[in-house]
């Protein structure tokens, strides 16, 4: 039943997930005929519809019965509230039979048959209205995790205005090509992944990334599709089609998550199946034993044993894994995190060690200008000018961190002429008369740049894990080549890392490594600031993937969190994967088990926390429902309760535990 429910839940995830142009407002109205098909076809309204039926002809049987005695009529409406009541009951149980397997389902229908066999179609009847309410309400109360993926879908309009040559016309996002421009007015939300070409806008991502502040997004800078552009006016470069986009791959891997089952689920997926043998089995004998034994009247005998087949039922015990899990996911995916199944959410409080990629997950993988230190005369901002104008030239990314550096502070960058790069070393370039040097100190101290009290600076810089640039001028070719200042360009740490990894050892994480394949002197130095216990530098792909394994052996479940190709075999073979999904790599985001949509490493702790509280949630789901079956069981056996009692029980605590795993949906850490 419960991998029923789950099969028809992602069917209309998939159903909804449709990103068709608007409709044609010219289209006829559906015939009346047309209507009813379609109803029949929507399970969830015709579920609704056989419930109310269900209830209005058992009541009017009941109200038909005369006492004991039941007139053709009264059965007539019996009847109709049987084939309504067990329209869907009588197809699983049905599905099941076919498969060899026997469900809750097929329990349900055979209980309520024995009811109308002993003269007693109206607990019959109740049973199948309260089994089939029970279920309209489990699918009421599920349809609120897919609240999460409904809202996903709803982010990206429909349709964009494009600029194509001088024509600006509104095309369906199907019908947008790689590289078309589209025109982002204030207010509007973006429908397609692309690069900002031209404009500057505050843009909202918190549906996407979870990231509650809006972004000033300038030329260059990635936007996601689904995003909400506040203020300016942006044109955007499209750089992934429709089905391509950030976000339809997050709604890709939520849809994924809601077929996974969790390690309970899949137990008690299994279990059911010995359980409800065991019922029926208990329910033969307590017919044949009673009849048997001490010659007892059959219609007694026989009722009794049907209200011990409702009591047993695990109803209550396969929708409660699903419906915890389920919430779990739904509530992750608002945050942003994007579990890529239900055993993830479990395993995820198992872990014990954290092994954390050092670019772009520790750090922002984006390097930046830190310091300046003038060895002549020449001022700061003299200094950045120079060196900007060489390195304007290049594509190197400590160059690119120079360059932003002189854009943040506003410099005129002179025009230099007659580049020249040398490959691994540095670059030059002619700026008048005198040539420009930028490269490594190395490269400088060779050209025949002096020692000075810089390279003291330089050394202290490099000790503390940042790069060191140096530039130089040779103002005629047989001169001197003159030292004219530092650069300390470092890849900044996230600012939350510290802290992150502080709340991971509350959360009873054991041991944080850093894996990083930089030099032994950065890696000591981000280890430090992050109060990491392990630092491991200088590792290839396959050295991370070692490491991992060796942790697991000692220590226990590993979490490996990175962003790069390079990672991709450390988290496959991690416990759980985690990939930051906004700088990661496609080979990344595809091997990792969970994805952080907003590269925020404060998710983490809430990834632990929520792992923690969705199983507490199962046990206590599970220890209720075990304890409504034996107290149900007890109480037909001990005092002969009536069927109607034991419907009740039995579906009231479907319903409560269905609640119960609701909880998770309003998480907070």
């Amino acid at each position: 039943m419960a991998q029923q429910k789950r099969d028809t839940m992602t069917s209309k995830i998939l159903q909804t997930a449709d990103f068709s142009a608007v409709p044609n407002k010219n289209e006829q109205k559906p015939s009346t005929a047309a209507t009813l098909l379609a109803t029949f076809q929507n399970e969830e309204l015709l579920a609704r519809i056989l419930t109310a039926v269900t209830l209005i002809a058992l009541v009017v049987g009941r109200i038909l019965q005369r006492g004991e005695t039941i007139s053709p009529v009264a059965w007539g409406f019996y009847a109709v509230a049987y084939v309504a009541g067990g329209y869907f009951g009588l197809q699983a149980g049905w599905a099941s039979l076919r498969q060899l397997k026997i469900d809750v389902d097929l329990l349900m229908i055979l209980a309520a048959v024995g009811a109308a066999l002993v003269n007693a179609p109206f607990e019959g009847a109740l049973l199948l209205f309260l089994f089939s309410l029970s279920n309209v309400l489990q699918e009421y109360a599920l349809d609120r995790t897919r609240q999460a993926i409904h809202s996903l879908m709803a982010l990206r309009p429909k349709t964009a205005q494009v600029r194509r040559g001088t024509a600006v016309q509104e095309l369906a996002v199907e019908e947008i090509t790689l590289g078309d421009i589209m025109l982002i007015r204030p207010g509007e939300q973006i429908g397609l992944d692309g690069v900002v070409a031209a404009g500057q806008s505050s843009v909202n991502q918190a549906a996407i990334t979870g990231e509650s502040i809006p972004v000033t997004k300038r030329m260059g800078d990635d936007v996601l599709a689904g995003s909400l552009n506040e203020r300016g006016a942006l044109e955007v470069r499209v750089t992934r089609l429709a089905h391509d986009s950030t976000l339809a791959r997050l709604i890709k891997l939520v849809e994924e998550a809601q077929n996974q089952q969790a390690p309970t689920e899949r137990f008690i997926d299994k279990a059911e199946q010995y359980y409800a043998a065991g019922v029926i089995l208990m329910t033969i004998l307590a017919i044949v034993i009673p009849l048997v034994g001490w010659q007892a009247d059959f219609s007694t005998t026989f009722y009794r044993a049907m209200t011990l087949m409702v009591a047993a039922s695990p109803c209550a015990l396969v929708i409660s894994t699903p419906a915890t899990v389920l919430s779990a996911i739904g509530n992750a995916a608002r945050r942003g995190v994007l579990f890529k199944g239900g055993v993830y959410v479990e395993d995820a409080a198992r872990l014990k060690v954290f092994a954390f990629d050092k670019t772009g997950t520790l750090t922002t993988g984006k390097p930046e200008l830190t310091a300046v230190f003038p060895a002549t005369d020449l001022t700061e901002e003299a200094a950045l000018a120079l060196a900007a104008a060489v390195e304007a030239k290049s594509e190197h990314p400590l160059a690119q961190a120079i360059l932003q550096a002189a854009q943040k502070r506003g410099l005129t960058v002179p025009e230099v002429t007659e580049f020249d790069s040398v490959t691994g070393r540095g670059a030059q370039a002619k700026l008048g008369e005198a040539t420009l040097y930028i490269g490594s100190l190395t490269f400088v101290e060779n050209l025949g740049a002096t020692r000075s009290a810089a390279h003291e600076q330089a050394l202290a810089w490099q000790d503390k894990g940042q790069s060191v640039i140096a530039l130089a001028r040779q103002e005629t070719a047989a001169g001197p080549v003159d030292l004219l200042a530092l650069f300390a360009i470092a890849d900044q740490l996230r600012p939350n890392a510290a802290e992150t990894i502080r709340q991971l050892r509350a959360h009873g994480i054991q041991r944080i490594v850093v894996l990083t394949g930089d030099n032994e002197r950065v890696g000591r130095s981000i280890g430090a600031a992050v109060g990491a216990d392990a630092v491991h530098a200088g590792l290839l792909p396959e050295d991370k993937l070692t490491l991992l394994k060796q942790l697991e052996a000692e220590y226990g479940p590993v979490a490996m969190i990175g962003d790069g190709v390079n990672d991709a075999p450390a988290l496959a073979a991690a416990t759980i994967g985690l990939a930051m999904g906004a700088a990661g790599s496609d080979v990344a985001l595809e091997t990792a088990d969970v994805v952080l949509m907003g590269d925020d490493l404060r998710h983490l702790p809430y990834i632990i926390g929520l792992s923690h509280q969705t199983r507490r949630v199962l046990v206590q789901n599970l220890v209720f429902a075990l304890g409504v079956i034996l107290v149900l069981i007890a109480s037909v056996l001990g005092f002969g309760l009536a069927l109607p009692l034991s419907v009740i029980g039995h579906e009231g605590s479907t319903v409560l535990v269905s609640l119960n795993g609701l909880r998770l949906l309003g998480y907070r850490e």
